[in-house]
């Protein structure tokens, strides 16, 4: 049987481990097992119980501490991260390995994991050996996205981790319960933005040449590629929470094992149909 996991991203206070605690609750309204590994060596504190924690291993603030190493807070997270990557048995040990394991790893923020350091794509290799099937879940604040150049930003930070892992990925703009109502409309526009259009109503704000020149073709691959759409996630929206969650499973292909069950005949009300139930796995049958 396949294994599942997701490799939650996004720079520091994109709202990772609100994310995981989110999708922990709602897994248990639905139902369903879902762990969640803190892959963070600098996290202080989270609202959800862990599977593995990776300061049982290594912590930034004892590496920092470290009179022979002297390193700051990027240079230490670095370390700890390449140690974990030359101690892949500690998380297999600790992972363990059972039957439709779904599990949630909450990653560092610091975005030269995902660019010019292999870290990632090693864990990314490993947990594939291990039978995983890995997606990317990107997560920018839709707070900081409701710019153009602030959203072309965030969509280069998005595509950088894509390029790098070569794993599905979904993109999230998180914290759309903190918007005002004219900043949800406003950013309505960034979740299948036309490029061209953004760059052409900002053209005007650009003053040299050369990086217009540059802005367009970023947007051009954006917009002709189609390589980065964005969900929204708000925390306090059910259906929202489990229309990112259907996405996610979709690229990992969760569930092509389960078979439908037919409904009881006293359920000829649709209304009356419990979905979360409709759903076994074929083992049990």
């Amino acid at each position: 049987m396949p294994r599942y996991a997701q490799l939650v991203m996004g720079p520091a206070g994109s709202g990772k481990s609100t994310y995981c605690t989110t999708m922990i609750q709602h897994a248990e309204a639905i139902h369903r097992s879902v762990q969640v590994v803190n892959l963070d060596p600098a996290a202080e504190h989270f609202n959800y119980p862990v599977m593995a924690d990776i300061r049982e291993l290594i912590q930034v603030d004892d590496v920092m501490e470290d009179d022979s190493l002297r390193f700051g807070p990027n240079g230490g997270l670095v370390f700890c991260m390449e140690y974990f990557a030359n101690n892949f048995d500690w998380l297999e040990e600790s992972l363990g390995h059972v039957e439709d394991d779904y599990i949630l790893f909450d990653c560092p923020g610091q975005i030269e994991l995902y660019t010019h350091l292999p870290v990632m794509r090693q864990l990314v290799e490993q947990l594939q050996q291990w039978e995983f099937r890995v997606c990317g879940v990107f997560l920018v604040d839709s707070q900081f996205m409701i710019e153009t150049f602030k959203f072309i930003s965030g969509v280069m930070a998005a595509l950088s981790a894509m390029v790098s892992l070569e794993i599905p990925q979904v993109n999230i703009m998180t914290k759309m319960d903190l918007l005002s109502p004219n900043a949800k409309k406003e950013i309505e526009k960034y979740m299948d933005p036309d490029m061209y259009s953004m760059m052409q109503d900002n053209a005007a704000s650009i003053r040299s040449k050369r990086f217009k020149k540059l802005t367009k073709a970023i947007c051009g691959l954006i917009d002709d590629y189609s390589m980065v759409r964005f969900l929204p996630f708000d925390r306090t929206d059910e259906e929202g929470i489990n229309i990112v969650l259907q996405h996610i499973d979709f690229s990992i292909q969760y569930g092509e094992d389960l078979e439908v069950k037919e409904p009881k005949e006293n359920d000829e009300d649709p209304s009356n149909t419990n979905y979360d139930e409709l759903f076994q796995d074929k083992s049990e049958g």
